[in-house]
């Protein structure tokens, strides 16, 4: 795995990055600019996914990358006909093991989601919420880690950090018009396998319960 790659001539100097890295794996020099430390580094992503300007990424996982993959996903315009669409972002250490798991069970869960594993919810950049609803999703679950006190989170902080990172998102929903309630943060431990398809379904109805994405008459 690579470590995070900086696009210096963008960079604004907002400190978010160093703030935000669980590690200590940034520095600030004299200017304010990141200094990496490669040596303190565990590539979870946290960095890029508090970075404003995205210009941080990796050789094998970048911002652009899963917006990629969030554009290609066909969403249908007809919500009565077709149901809903939902993303699923999913930590690959603990929530996405208990999704593979779940199905591994004969259990199942809503046919409207699209799931996308990310490194760590650490990593997740409002951008992705962004690019979803204007896709035209009508919901984001954001499955990671539990955090706090009994944090199971591999890298320490990531989804306390994600979770913090929550006004940021609801911002980005504000000035597109849409419902808070579109996007939620779920914790997952990898031992919930079995509650954890139920846990969905309850997010897929109370986003059917809210209605479509207005993005999806444009």
């Amino acid at each position: 795995t690579s470590h995070p790659l900086f696009n210096f001539v963008r960079c604004t100097q907002c400190k978010r990055c160093t703030e935000e890295c669980p590690f200590g794996a940034l520095d600030d020099d004299e200017k304010g600019t990141p200094k990496p430390n490669p040596s303190r580094c565990r590539r979870c992503g946290t960095c890029f996914g508090g970075c404003p300007e995205r210009v941080i990424s990796f050789a094998d996982y970048s911002i652009d990358q899963i917006s990629s993959m969030i554009r290609e996903v066909a969403v249908p315009k007809d919500f009565k006909k077709e149901g809903p669409r939902i993303l699923i972002l999913a930590c690959e250490n603990d929530a996405y093991p208990a999704l593979d798991m779940a199905g591994l069970r004969g259990k199942s869960w809503s046919p409207y989601c699209r799931i996308i594993p990310v490194r760590c919810l650490g990593s997740v950049n409002a951008i992705w919420v962004a690019d979803a609803m204007s896709k035209g999703y009508d919901g984001v679950l954001l499955l990671g880690c539990k955090y706090g006190d009994d944090y199971q989170c591999h890298f320490v902080k990531g989804s306390e950090i994600c979770s913090r990172r929550a006004d940021n998102i609801a911002d980005t929903l504000k000035k597109m018009v849409m419902e808070p309630e579109r996007v939620e943060q779920m914790e997952v431990a990898i031992d919930e396998y079995d509650s954890v398809p139920d846990r969905i379904n309850d997010f897929v109805a109370r986003i059917t319960a809210i209605g479509p994405n207005p993005f999806k008459s444009m």
